[in-house]
């Protein structure tokens, strides 16, 4: 059974992380560092405006697939993971990596075309949904139609570009930044900032991602 596009409605977009002071990176092995933004991101100051972030150095696309592997053991149904990056950092390797270490059927990729597609479950986990926000400008009026709203109670759903697009799907998420190497752009090094906001990330070790 291949993986069959699917309409969703789009969650609320996360802070930023901030940029600047960055290390070099070692690109034999990923590096985690505290990111910025961990504490509360919301002008309430509730328990929805808590966030916590890591930053991680990724040497190459098969590490990068990998950390998407090592990310999946944390994501439950529910989770929203929004994909920030720009064209070629990325994001659809780090989703491919997801749905390998999630056990859903169908390869991973692009959904540019399509907008969205959902990757059944092959075993007892949820379906992913992928969803591609490149294409859409008109944030949560466009994207209702996918039906994400619906999808995200039993799925893990993946929107790359979904930033200012998607946020009010759900007060918690992860929002994933990756970022090319400075002053390089044939350097396969990428700088990952994960952060994660509400409730359902404060106890959630992101730390153990940089571990082999």
């Amino acid at each position: 059974m291949d993986p069959t596009p699917v309409p969703a409605a789009p969650p609320a977009a996360p802070a930023a992380p901030a940029a600047g002071g960055r290390p070099a990176a070692d690109p034999r092995s990923p590096v985690a560092e505290p990111g910025p933004g961990s504490g509360p991101t919301g002008s309430g100051g509730g328990p929805a405006d808590e966030a916590v972030s890591i930053r991680i150095s990724v040497s190459s696309p098969e590490r990068m697939r990998e950390l998407g592997r090592r990310l999946a053991r944390l994501l439950r149904a529910g989770d929203l993971v929004l994909l920030t990056g720009q064209l070629g950092a990325g994001k659809t390797t780090l989703t491919r990596g997801l749905g390998e270490g999630l056990g859903v059927r169908g390869a991973v990729t692009s959904p540019t075309f399509v907008i969205a597609r959902v990757h059944p479950p092959l075993g007892d986990g949820p379906p992913l949904v992928h969803a591609d926000a490149y294409r859409l400008g008109g944030g949560l009026d466009e994207m209702e139609d996918l039906d994400l709203d619906v999808s995200l109670p039993e799925s893990v759903v993946v929107v790359e570009w979904g930033e200012g697009k998607v946020e009010e799907l759900s007060e918690e998420r992860l929002h994933i930044v990756i970022d090319r190497a400075a002053g390089d752009t044939t350097d396969e090094v990428r700088e990952v900032t994960l952060l994660g906001i509400g409730p359902r990330w404060a106890g959630v070790a992101l730390g153990r991602l940089a571990e082999g």
